[in-house]
């Protein structure tokens, strides 16, 4: 009786639910591992419903009441898809750290020319960048990324902001984006850091020692060398880096709910 009651609102309130599937749909086709073309977009769209079923309550309670008819409500649903993107490309942002570390390294630990294909970002991939991909992706899943996704993330935003936002506060959204770039390399430098500054003494001893003893072939030590180095350090610091990834995906949730907070406005009140 129940469910009935609940589904006759759903059906009475149709474009409200439209607009929150939207949304849903957006943040699922951008978000990190949830975009991967493994996944079936079946699945993708139930995904999408079913956020939106679980959060219809919550927009209703926020005062979501629109026309179904005219350009007023096309707008509106592109504004949607607009802000679930957001959510979703922010995210990626912060995955692209992670990948961009292990780039950083990998050429010089003699890598430069292994790669392997990303599924997530459909590109040609190094090994080591791969791999810290593959790691922060299981230190996603394992603080409870996808809970944090889709309640800090789209359930968070379905009571604090609307499509009207985006106009009213474009500026924050501009600001956090380019914040999320500056801090992309940023945050791939402090992770690669250790691995890249051994690796930069491993080629600067290595080229004393060719000065030094030239009938030394130094090709032939140096790639054996580097690499042992890189791995030794990568086992060493891999603790280290799983609490940093950590850190960072918690920093970018945290960057959301505040922006969420600068430009929040609910669509009863505000729009």
């Amino acid at each position: 009786m129940i469910e009935t009651q609940y589904l006759n609102e759903i059906m009475a309130a149709a474009p409200v639910f439209l607009l929150i599937a939207a949304r849903a749909l957006a943040m699922i086709e951008t978000a990190p591992l949830l975009s991967s073309d493994a996944i079936p977009q079946v699945a993708k769209i139930a995904l999408a419903g079913f956020a939106a079923f679980s959060a219809f309550p919550t927009a209703l309670s926020a005062g979501w009441n629109v026309s179904p008819f005219g350009m007023y409500f096309v707008l509106l649903l592109i504004g949607e898809a607009i802000v679930g993107i957001i959510i979703g490309f922010y995210l990626t942002l912060i995955f692209a750290a992670f990948s961009t570390a292990g780039q950083f390294f990998s050429l010089q630990m003699g890598f430069g020319a292994s790669e392997t294909f990303d599924p997530l970002a459909q590109i040609e991939n190094p090994l080591m960048g791969q791999y810290l991909n593959l790691v922060a992706m299981l230190v996603f899943l394992s603080i409870g990324g996808f809970r944090e996704l889709f309640l800090g993330g789209f359930w968070a935003s379905i009571r604090s902001i609307s499509a009207m936002s985006l106009v009213t506060g474009r500026e924050a959204v501009v600001q956090m984006l380019l914040s999320g770039l500056s801090r992309l390399f940023l945050d791939a430098i402090i992770i690669s850091m250790p691995i890249l500054g051994t690796l930069f003494l491993v080629s600067l001893s290595t080229g004393l020692i060719s000065k030094a003893a030239p009938q030394i072939n130094i090709l032939t030590e140096g790639f054996p060398i580097s690499i042992t180095v890189a791995f030794v350090l990568i086992m060493a610091t891999m603790p280290f880096m799983v609490e940093a990834f950590a850190r960072v995906v918690d920093a970018g949730f945290q960057n959301i709910e505040a922006l969420y907070g600068r430009i929040g406005v609910r669509i009863g009140g505000g729009s």
